[in-house]
C-alpha cells in the first residue's frame, strides 16, 4: 500500500532528541527507506573511491565516517524494533534485508579501489600527523577491510560476499524460529498445581495466562524470568520435568521452528570463511581481532575455571542428592530438580530463600538503584519524559544529564516480556554518541524481559533478575558516556571479551550493603529490607556458584570446540554436543545455559559466535576492576570512578582494550579476583 503522506524515515526527526516518531511509522515504510538508504550510501561510497585526488585522511576515512548516515539511522531503527516489539511484517522485512545488508557491507569492503585508498594511508600512518583517535580510527577501518577479505582474489572476494549473505539469512531464520518456539509453549495450570507458588508469583502466572487466552488458568512460559522461579519454588516434580524439556528442546522438535540444520550449515560457512582468509578455524579467525588473541588462550581461562566449577558442582550435586534422600525420594537428582533443591539447601544453610527477599525488590526501587549508582560513581542524573512517543507503552524514557546539567542522552528502558519480543537481555543503541560534525548525543535502550504484574500490581525481581538489571545498565552507561569523535569507535563498538566488563562491573554495586539498604523496601509497607536479611545475603553470595559456573562454562566450550572443528556437511550439532559434554565430564545434574539449537548468542548473528567465552575473560577484568574500589575502602571512590569513566565508559574504542584497562587499573588484571569471586580459590 502507498502512503499519501511522505515517509517519516525519510523525513528530519525534529522531536525531542531527534527519536525516531514512532506513533507515525508502518512497516511498510522500511522498504522504500531502505532502498533508498542503500542507493544513497553506494553514491557516498562511489565519490570515496573515484576520487581523483590523492588519499587523505579526510578524504577517505573522515568521509567513510560521514557516509551512510541514513542507512545507519534506519537500520538502528529497524533492528531494535525487530528485537523489542516485532510483528510478522517486521520479521518478513528482516528476513528480506539481511542478506542485503551483507551484501551491501561486502560491496563495501571488498571495493578494490577503496581499500586501495585505505591501504596507502594504512603504510604511511605515521607520516600523517595524525592524532591518537584518528590512528585508531584509521587502524580499525584497516583491520576490518582486511578481516572482510579486501586485497584477495577476485573469484575469494565473490565467495566471501557470498558466503555472508547466506550467513545474515540464516541467523535472523535462526532467530525467529527461537521466539516462535518460545511463543508456541506455556504450562497451562489449574489452582490445584500452585503449591509452594508465593502470591506474587501466581498472580504473575494469572496475569500471563489471561494474556494467552486462558483467563482462570495460570501460565508458565519459556522467558528466563518466568521458568525458573517456578523451578525453584514447584514441588511438582512431573510438571517441572515438562517445562523444563520445553525449554532445553528449543530449536530441537521437528518442524518450521528447527534450528538443527541451520547451526549445521552456518558453522559449516563459517569454517570456510576463515579458512578463505587463511585461518585454521573460525575460532583462530575470530579471536584474532580480541583480547584473548588465539582460542588457546580462551581455552586455557575456560578449562581452568572449568576444572575448579566441577568439583565444586559435583560437591553441590552430592548435597542436593542427600536431601532428596532425606525426603524419602527414590531418583537420581535431574537438571529440573537443582533449582528447587538449591532452594530448600538455601534455606537450610542461609535461612534464605526467594521469596524471603523477592518482595523487597520491586522493579521501581531498582531501577531508582541503577540510577543512583550512576549518579554517585558518575554524576549523572535522571529525568523521566512522558513527552516521547515510544514504540509500546512498556517502555518509558528518560533524560540522562551530567553534573553540570547538561544532557548527554536519552535513555529507554523496556522492561517486560511480550510475544512480540525476543528472549533475553539487552542494551541496544537507536543512535550512536559522536562529535565527527558537531556533539550528537547518543539514543539507549535497555530491553529486558520480567514477567509483567497485573495492573495495579508491583513486578517482583529475584536476586538474579535484579543483578541483570545492572548488568544492562552497565552496557547502557558504556553507550551513554562515550565521548569520542568518529561514530566507529562510539560506545560498545569493542571487541565483545572486553564489552562485557562495564557492565558485568556494574552488577557489583547492587549487592553493595549500601545501595541494598537504601533501596530494597518492601513492595507493600516500605520497610527496608531487614539488616539481618542483607548480611544473609552478603554472607551467601557464592552459594550455588558450581552450578552456575558449570552451566555457563560448558556452553562457552561447547562453542569454543565446534568453531575449532572441521565441519563437514554431515555435522549433527546435537551430536557434537553431547560428545563435547561427555568429552569434559559434565555433570549430568546441570544443562548448559544455553544448547546449540537455541544459542542466540552464537547463531543470531555473528556477535558471539566463538565468542562466548566473552563474559569470562570480562569477568576476570570486572573482578580485578572492582577489587581497586574496594581496595580503597570506598564503593563509590571518586578517583578511582574518575578513572573508570576516562578510561572504560567515556573511551569507546579509542584506545586497545588491554591499554585501557591497564589505563583504568595501573596494571593487567589477575584472574585471582575471579576465582576468589566465584568461591573457587583452592584452600
Amino acid at each position: 500500500m502507498t502512503r499519501d503522506t511522505p515517509n517519516p524515515l525519510l523525513e528530519n526527526w525534529t522531536g525531542p532528541f531527534a527519536a525516531p516518531p514512532f506513533s507515525a511509522i508502518e512497516p511498510a515504510d522500511f522498504p522504500p527507506a531502505f532502498a533508498a538508504a542503500f542507493a544513497a550510501h553506494k553514491t557516498e561510497i562511489a565519490d570515496i573511491a573515484e576520487n581523483p585526488a590523492p588519499p587523505t585522511f579526510e578524504n577517505t576515512i573522515v568521509a567513510l565516517e560521514r557516509s551512510g548516515r541514513l542507512l545507519t539511522r534506519l537500520s538502528a531503527l529497524f533492528f531494535n524494533l525487530a528485537g523489542a516489539d516485532t510483528s510478522d511484517a517486521i520479521e518478513a522485512i528482516e528476513r528480506d534485508v539481511a542478506p542485503l545488508f551483507a551484501a551491501h557491507e561486502a560491496e563495501i569492503h571488498l571495493n578494490d579501489a577503496l581499500f586501495a585508498r585505505i591501504n596507502a594511508l594504512w603504510h604511511q600512518r605515521e607520516r600523517l600527523g595524525l592524532g591518537d583517535e584518528e590512528k585508531r580510527a584509521l587502524e580499525r577501518h584497516y583491520i576490518g577491510f582486511r578481516r572482510a577479505g579486501a586485497g584477495q582474489l577476485a573469484k575469494v572476494r565473490a565467495r566471501l560476499a557470498a558466503i555472508g549473505e547466506r550467513l545474515a539469512a540464516l541467523g535472523t531464520q535462526f532467530s525467529q524460529n527461537v521466539l516462535a518456539a518460545e511463543n508456541a509453549f506455556a504450562l497451562i495450570l489449574d489452582e490445584d498445581d500452585l503449591a509452594g507458588l508465593p502470591d506474587w508469583q501466581r498472580a504473575a502466572a494469572a496475569a500471563t495466562a489471561k494474556e494467552r487466552g486462558h483467563e482462570g488458568k495460570y501460565a508458565i512460559t519459556l522467558a528466563r524470568s518466568s521458568i525458573e522461579p517456578f523451578l525453584q519454588m514447584s514441588p511438582r516434580r512431573d510438571l517441572r520435568e515438562k517445562i523444563f524439556r520445553a525449554w532445553v528442546a528449543r530449536g530441537e522438535n521437528e518442524g518450521t521452528n528447527d534450528n538443527r540444520a541451520i547451526a549445521a550449515e552456518m558453522v559449516t560457512l563459517r569454517q570456510e570463511k576463515a579458512r578463505l582468509l587463511g585461518f585454521e578455524n573460525f575460532a583462530e579467525y575470530r579471536l584474532a581481532d580480541m583480547m584473548a588473541k588465539t582460542p588457546a588462550a580462551a581455552r586455557h581461562l575456560l578449562d581452568e575455571v572449568w576444572t575448579r566449577g566441577r568439583a565444586r558442582a559435583l560437591r553441590e550435586e552430592a548435597a542436593l542428592q542427600a536431601l532428596v534422600a532425606a525426603e524419602g525420594g527414590n531418583f537420581t537428582l535431574q537438571p529440573w530438580d537443582w533449582r528447587y533443591y538449591a532452594e530448600k539447601r538455601r534455606k537450610a544453610e542461609f535461612d534464605l530463600d526467594e521469596a524471603a527477599f523477592k518482595p523487597y525488590l520491586p522493579l521501581d526501587a531498582m531501577i531508582d538503584a541503577v540510577f543512583y549508582t550512576a549518579q554517585k560513581l558518575f554524576g549523572l542524573t535522571f529525568e523521566a519524559r512522558s513527552d516521547i512517543a515510544l514504540y509500546h507503552p512498556d517502555a518509558r524514557a528518560w533524560t540522562v544529564r551530567n553534573e553540570a546539567g547538561g544532557a548527554i542522552g536519552l535513555f529507554i528502558g523496556d522492561y517486560f516480556a511480550r510475544s512480540s519480543k525476543h528472549g533475553g537481555a539487552w542494551m541496544g543503541a537507536y543512535r550512536d554518541q559522536q562529535k565527527l560534525d558537531g556533539e550528537v548525543l547518543p539514543i539507549i535502550v535497555n530491553v529486558l524481559n520480567f514477567v509483567k504484574p497485573p495492573p495495579g500490581e508491583a513486578c517482583l525481581l529475584s536476586f538474579d533478575d535484579a543483578r541483570t538489571l545492572f548488568h544492562e545498565f552497565g552496557h547502557a552507561l558504556h553507550g551513554l558516556l562515550s565521548d569520542v569523535t568518529f561514530p566507529s569507535l562510539a560506545g560498545t563498538n569493542v571487541a565483545s571479551d572486553f564489552v562485557e566488563f562495564p557492565s558485568q562491573l556494574y552488577e557489583h554495586w547492587f549487592e553493595q550493603s549500601d545501595v541494598l539498604r537504601r533501596f530494597a523496601r518492601h513492595y507493600q509497607t516500605g520497610e527496608p529490607m531487614p539488616e539481618a536479611l542483607i548480611e544473609k545475603i552478603i554472607a551467601a553470595r557464592q552459594f550455588n556458584q558450581g552450578f552456575l559456573t558449570v552451566e555457563y562454562t560448558a556452553s562457552a566450550l561447547v562453542d569454543l570446540a565446534l568453531h575449532s572443528t572441521e565441519a563437514g556437511d554431515d555435522l549433527d550439532i546435537v551430536a557434537f554436543e553431547r560428545a563435547k559434554l561427555a568429552e569434559i565430564g559434565m555433570p549430568e545434574a546441570i544443562a548448559m545455559r544455553h544448547r546449540l539449537p537455541h544459542f542466540t548468542h552464537v547463531f543470531a548473528g555473528d556477535g558471539y559466535s566463538a565468542g562466548y567465552y566473552s563474559y569470562l575473560w570480562s569477568e576476570v577484568l570486572d573482578a580485578d576492576g572492582f577489587a581497586a574500589f574496594a581496595e580503597t575502602g570506598d564503593v563509590f571512590a571518586p578517583d578511582v570512578a574518575a578513572r573508570l569513566k576516562q578510561h572504560v565508559y567515556a573511551a569507546g574504542n579509542r584506545a586497545d582494550p588491554d591499554a585501557a584497562y591497564r589505563a583504568f587499573r595501573g596494571r593487567s588484571a589477575s584472574p585471582e579476583s575471579l576465582l576468589k569471586k566465584r568461591g573457587l580459590v583452592e584452600a
